[in-house]
């Protein structure tokens, strides 16, 4: 199994920087767009933030097959648990779902590491998943190969209950500096807010002004 963890290990982290932190009363997202095959950059503007309710979003890194078949199954039983309960799925109830998937599926694992994020009754959360169903919460925490990188600018500036606008500078500042030193990283990136409002991504235009701050 230590083999099989090692083999995993290199193949989630061969590309990719997703982002998960915890606002005073939001959560915040962000991915680059890169999607790499080895040394071959297969796509520039690949999707790593889905949007699974208006309170409920994941990012993906890893196998994009794997990583897209947890989002469609966490969003249709995210529905299905809205129509039988009549109300939002708890983020951690969606987040042991998809660690309970990956789990029975770890002798032939599914090659993705997720985050979940979104706002519920109890506040905001993250969790972060390994392949192997590795269930944490976190308030910081960043994956894939720009994660080195990226924890460098978030241990250094991001703290706890800081409002929204501010976090959003300091993710800014992390993803593009995973960017710029990381080669499976890199030509944009998307960021994505859920509050008390619901899932928005932020524009071009606003991705550009965080920039130029």
């Amino acid at each position: 199994m230590a083999n099989n963890n090692d083999a995993i290990n290199q193949l989630v982290l061969k590309g990719t920087t997703t982002i998960g932190l915890i606002c005073k009363n939001s959560v915040v997202l962000a991915s680059d767009t890169r999607v790499t095959m080895g040394s071959y950059v297969a796509h520039k503007h690949g999707k790593k933030i889905y949007k699974i309710d208006d309170h409920l979003a994941m990012t993906i890194s890893g196998g994009v097959a794997d990583a897209q078949r947890t989002v469609d199954i966490l969003k249709i039983n995210a529905q299905l648990y809205k129509l039988n309960m009549d109300r939002p799925i708890p983020i951690s109830s969606a987040a042991r779902l998809i660690a309970n998937l990956l789990f029975s599926s770890r002798y032939a694992p599914l090659i993705a590491q997720v985050l979940i994020g979104g706002m519920d009754d109890t506040g905001p959360h993250v969790f972060s998943l390994d392949p192997f169903g590795s269930l944490t919460e976190e308030k910081c925490v960043a994956t894939g190969s720009g994660s080195p990188i990226a924890y460098g600018i978030l241990e250094d500036r991001f703290k706890e209950n800081m409002p929204t606008e501010e976090v959003l500078t300091v993710i800014v500042k992390a993803v593009d500096s995973a960017m710029k030193r990381d080669a499976a990283s890199g030509d944009s990136f998307n960021i994505a807010v859920i509050d008390g409002k619901g899932y928005r991504e932020l524009t071009k235009e606003e991705k550009k002004q965080l920039l130029a701050n």
